[in-house]
């Protein structure tokens, strides 16, 4: 497809396993620049399971909402800030040095964080990674995209993105691996500098991007890394093409206008484009990947998995889900099309809200008893249980949002029997542990918390292979080529910001409203976007730019959206 970013069908993998034993050399290249994928992937995941340990050594951060949310979203500002400054370092001074500034960023944020002493060096440490998180989410996919053979290059893109799922569910195995480690979440963190500097270390060795290089008037070393890349009887068409392509793009800059906002606004196949591409971005955000992400142990903990170990083995689940439909929707995005597997997935995501809405909603209204008996077994009885004046009507739930300073000890045996309502600190923690009890603070005893497992896991079965891809690839495809880049930037941006405000907010809305109500909101955004695809999103499978640019000028609402909309030229 003219001036899009290739497609990576199975076909293309294929070549590509052939290629690596052709000239292994390219992928060299990939899997080297490819490791800033498994950073990015590794650093927002890791958080999930250390802020459990987090919490457990700095009781600020336990009594504090807003501190945790901080924790985790300063990385996701820090990104935003990492974005838009990498892309002028990786013009200005190229692919291979945007990517080192970015493991220097990893390899210094993930120090700071592994020594922090108190939480504000934490989240120091956090804006450090983000800022590597951001750059390292432009330089890779470009330097692996530039450094590719024109037939492998979708598929060694897609190794970016798998790499990043990947390293995801690496940080979940790490999270599991530390949990009786001295030091616990310093590790979890920490690790992260090691694949930094490795990093640093491959990529000293490796050459800049030839067409970086040929922007720069360094022909005679964009030539050598490409004859190095391509095949001896395809070199010479491949330098061709790539200094004409380099040519017109410098003589289009020049003598183009600068655009405008207005103007753009004011082109129609632009305007529709945006609306689908920054739409798709926002509502992939909004319908709450990113807290099953982000704070899966929590979820689970709330879900009435009191153990830390336990939240991470099952957190391990839905990481696992993650990775394996990012590998399924490489299959599935031209067999069944953009819109069709978009509706599928959002579908799919409002059945599994709905499961998890009616899991939290049937575990907050049938949590256990609180026992007078039960407590008064203990010396330090939670406050607001002593001076309640109907203690009798107290349950686990109740003892919890009472105060953050009040957990509940559940029974021997059974969980589900009545407990005890009281004092949280490490003293009542060990007491309540040394009678062979369960310690709550964030969720309470469930009989409905398998109805949790479930529904996360159907919700990433459905997401991953659809909404987590179709936003990407719509956004690659619907942009005239003069606009690309700064429609692409408008779509990156609006990801990164619903991101940021969907993080800070998903522990605060649990506290405000409760887990239950939080989800269902999720579930009405999901509704909401179906209705949005269906009217704004355009079928591109198959279209080149011309063919999306005519359509998006002329379009009308396509509810039947499983029948083929036909070209002009197929009219006839």
């Amino acid at each position: 497809m003219e001036g899009g970013i290739p497609e990576a069908d199975m076909s293309a993998f294929r070549e590509c396993l052939s290629l690596s034993w052709k000239n292994p050399y390219v992928l060299r290249l990939a899997f080297s620049a490819g490791i800033g994928g498994l950073l990015f992937g590794y650093d927002t995941g890791v958080i999930s399971g250390a802020l459990l340990y987090i919490r457990d050594e700095f009781k600020a951060v336990d009594r504090k909402t807003w501190l945790q949310e901080a924790i985790v979203s300063m990385a996701i500002a820090g990104a935003i800030i990492g974005a838009a400054v990498g892309g002028w370092i990786n013009d200005r001074f190229g692919r291979k040095v945007a990517i080192l500034l970015a493991d220097a960023l990893f390899f210094m944020g993930s120090v700071i964080m592994a020594a922090a002493t108190n939480p504000a060096i934490l989240l120091v440490g956090r804006v450090f990674v983000g800022l590597g998180v951001g750059m390292a989410s432009m330089a890779s996919p470009l330097y692996i995209s530039e450094t590719s053979p024109t037939r492998v290059r979708g598929a060694l893109v897609s190794l970016n993105s798998f790499l990043i799922t990947g390293g995801q569910f690496l940080s979940y195995l790490i999270n599991l691996a530390f949990t009786n480690a001295k030091g616990t979440w310093r590790w979890m963190l920490g690790v992260a500098a090691a694949p930094a500097l490795i990093q640093i270390v491959l990529m000293l060795s490796l050459p800049e991007s030839p067409r970086w290089l040929y922007r720069k008037g360094k022909e005679e070393e964009a030539n050598a890394i490409l004859k190095k890349i391509y095949l001896p009887e395809d070199v010479d068409g491949e330098i061709q093409d790539l200094k004409e392509s380099v040519d017109k793009e410098i003589k289009d800059s020049e003598s183009s206008e600068k655009i405008s906002m207005i103007k753009l606004l004011k082109t129609t196949a632009v305007r529709r484009g945006l609306y689908a591409g920054m739409g798709l971005q926002f509502f992939q955000q909004f319908v709450g990947i990113n807290t099953v992400m982000y704070y899966s142990p929590s979820i689970f903990q709330l879900a009435g998995f009191a153990s830390n170990q336990t939240a991470l083995l099952l957190s391990l689940i839905t990481s696992g889900l993650n990775a394996f439909g990012s590998i399924l929707s490489i299959y599935f995005i031209d067999k069944t099309g953009r819109k069709k597997l978009a509706l599928i997935s959002l579908t799919g995501v409002v059945v599994s809200l709905a499961v998890l809405t009616v899991a939290f909603r049937e575990s907050e209204t049938h949590s256990p008893v609180v026992s007078s008996i039960e407590t008064s077994h203990f010396n330090n009885t939670c406050p607001d249980f002593k001076a309640a004046v109907n203690p009798g009507g107290w349950d686990c739930m109740k003892c919890l949002k009472s105060s953050s300073t009040c957990g509940f000890c559940a029974a021997a045996g059974d969980k589900l029997l009545p407990g005890a309502c009281l004092i949280s600190n490490d003293t009542t923690k060990k007491m309540c542990g040394n009678d062979h009890r369960s310690w709550y603070t964030k969720g309470c005893p469930s009989k409905y918390g398998w109805a949790a497992i479930i529904g996360l896991a159907l919700y990433i079965i459905f997401f991953s292979p659809g909404m987590g891809t179709v936003p990407w690839v719509i956004n690659s495809e619907i942009y005239p080529l003069r606009y690309r880049g700064i429609c692409g930037g408008m779509a990156s941006t609006t990801v990164w910001v619903s991101n940021l405000i969907v993080s800070q907010s998903f522990l605060s809305l649990t506290q405000a409203i409760g887990t239950a109500w939080t989800f269902m909101m999720f579930g009405i955004v999901a509704v909401v976007a179906i209705f949005f695809v269906i009217i704004f999103v355009p079928e591109t499978k198959g279209l080149p730019i011309e063919e999306v640019e005519k359509m998006l000028e002329q379009r009308s609402v396509q509810f039947k959206f499983w029948k083929k909309r036909y070209s002009s030229s197929e009219k006839y």
